[in-house]
């Protein structure tokens, strides 16, 4: 665990990013990220092997994306690089990883834009026209890109975050793809406890249905099997898919035609 901050970030108010990377069993985290964590961890005792779940349909995720032609590929709201980061997975493809918060950035350029076809942007995918001025010189708008959102847009509250996958969809190529995870509301009753940990981190939490998770893909073809549990997104044969849900949240991914 880190011990101190870099200048300028206050490292008392929870940051998101970093609660994920306690999830995923990282080291990159404050005192007051943990503490967050933990009291989400008790209120959802399964958040770990959520986090693991999410992970793993980013990499059956990439590899769909990447065998079917497409080699650019950018993750917003990437996080803090852990296991199985999207460069890894999606072999020679062009990877830009994109997040708002410069100790996230920091530690991304350092260990993962060590190559010509991996770069890390600091920018805010609250902001799109913004983001794709920024993503200009380094992405071919002219081919098919996939746009991964994994985990962020529940982040984001109201129709806002629609507009960004809008806007997202309206810039790319027919081809192109979005990838998406998101959380749901599916324990009523702890669940006001859980708004009110991330209410007083770096950013408050948005839960949606299934309808309306559903409605990001608008302007996309949902590829099979559809908008599922993250783990039951095209199963590893080893793990065959299950009807025991650990993974509060649903994922898929669209194609433009």
């Amino acid at each position: 665990m880190v011990d101190s901050a870099p200048e300028g970030i206050d490292s008392s108010v929870p940051n998101v990013a970093r609660m994920y990377d306690f999830f995923l069993d990282g080291k990159d985290n404050f005192a007051a990220d943990r503490e967050a964590a933990e009291r989400i961890m008790k209120l959802f005792p399964n958040t770990r092997d959520s986090a693991q779940q999410n992970r793993g349909f980013l990499r059956r995720a990439v590899q769909a994306v990447t065998a079917s032609g497409v080699d650019q590929i950018v993750d917003l709201g990437a996080g803090l690089p852990t296991q199985g980061n999207t460069h890894e997975i999606a072999g020679g493809a062009r990877v830009v990883y994109v997040d708002y918060d410069p100790v996230v950035c920091t530690h991304g350029r350092a260990l993962l834009a060590r190559g010509q076809n991996v770069d890390f942007l600091e920018a805010d995918a609250r902001k799109p026209e913004e983001l794709l001025a920024l993503l200009e010189p380094m992405i071919d708008f002219d081919r098919p890109v996939a746009f991964m959102m994994l985990a962020i847009l529940h982040f984001i509250p109201d129709d806002s975050a629609y507009d960004i996958v809008a806007k997202l969809r309206d810039a790319s190529a027919p081809g192109s793809h979005l990838i998406l995870s998101h959380g749901i509301d599916d324990k009523p009753d702890t669940t006001p406890e859980a708004l009110e940990v991330y209410n007083q981190a770096t950013a408050s939490l948005n839960l949606r249905t299934h309808e309306e998770i559903l409605r990001f893909f608008d302007g996309y073809e949902l590829l099979e099997p559809g908008l599922v549990y993250p783990k039951d997104w095209r199963p590893d044969a080893e793990r065959p898919k299950s009807g025991i849900r650990s993974n509060p949240g649903y994922a898929g991914v669209g194609r433009k035609p």
